[in-house]
């Protein structure tokens, strides 16, 4: 991280529209990512779009996205020359704004790194950011997978992974029976009310993102595109049943808050699906 370049920007609270940022400056100039008038300001709000979740993207509403073949420790980008025509680096100058609304990015996860070819690029946890010039149109997300090595990021510079799979119907089991688990607690078969509610599964403990996180909402049983190795975990609208094997199977656990070490309440394994409330 460029300490000196980061120290000539000004972080401002809330969005880019709400103080006035002149029209055609910024993420809003529609000419080339390069130019002065391009690095005058960039927004980092948070949102979700085509069942990714959290993800950040800019004032003008485009989805920001980190290269795997990047390296966060130290900040380096190497994505130069053709593959940055076709991924856009987020750039700034000395000078530049920041924008950040109340439910964006946290102002420490952000930095900035000097480019091969002396632009300061932002960074999000370290990792260099970038638009995909094949997103045409706000809240597109073509990016997200290209090459394996492309992923939408996450607040804190994690990738997000694509989304859960939609199965919200449970396995199917004799009349009378309940699903099979090998967990404690309450949850559907005991009496106890689901919320429906939604889940960020992060990769690292105390929510941090090393390997990406996965976003998960309700209602009923879904099902992940792949086991997740998660290691913390934020809820809302919870409580919430997770388990160890696909539709709900499986080894389990209720979580009803948020926690920060899912190994320290027994849980070491990887999430394959979650129970929530609803149909």
């Amino acid at each position: 991280m460029t300490k000196a370049g980061l120290a000539s920007l000004n972080f401002i609270n809330g969005g880019a529209k709400e103080n006035n940022a002149p029209p055609k400056t910024g993420d809003f100039f529609m000419g080339g990512r390069t130019d002065p008038i391009a690095k005058k300001w960039v927004e980092l709000a948070v949102g979700s779009s085509n069942g990714l979740s959290p993800i950040v993207h800019d004032g003008a509403g485009f989805t920001l996205y980190r290269f795997d073949k990047d390296t966060a420790n130290p900040s380096k980008s190497n994505c130069n020359g053709d593959c940055a025509v076709t991924w856009p680096p987020v750039l700034v100058q000395p000078g530049s704004k920041i924008f950040v609304p109340p439910n964006g990015v946290p102002v420490k996860a952000v930095g900035v790194v000097r480019r091969d070819d002396g632009n300061l690029q932002v960074t999000l946890g370290g990792w260099p950011i970038y638009r995909f010039s094949k997103d045409t149109a706000p809240g597109q997300t073509n990016g997200e997978g290209v090459g394996g090595t492309w992923f939408a990021v996450s607040p804190r510079g994690g990738k997000v992974l694509p989304p859960a799979g939609t199965q919200t119907t449970p396995p199917s089991t004799p009349p009378g029976s309940t699903p099979p688990s090998t967990g404690t607690g309450t949850g559907p078969g005991t009496g106890a009310a689901l919320g429906n509610g939604s889940a960020i599964l992060d990769s690292g403990k105390n929510f941090s993102e090393p390997n990406g996180s996965v976003g998960v909402a309700g209602p009923g049983c879904q099902t992940l595109g792949r086991p997740f190795l998660t290691l913390s975990m934020q809820i809302a609208g919870g409580p919430m049943k997770i388990w160890t094997g696909p539709n709900c199977t499986g080894t389990s656990k209720i979580i009803s808050a948020d926690v920060p070490d899912l190994a320290a309440v027994g849980f070491n394994q990887p999430i394959a699906s979650i129970r929530f409330g609803g149909n």
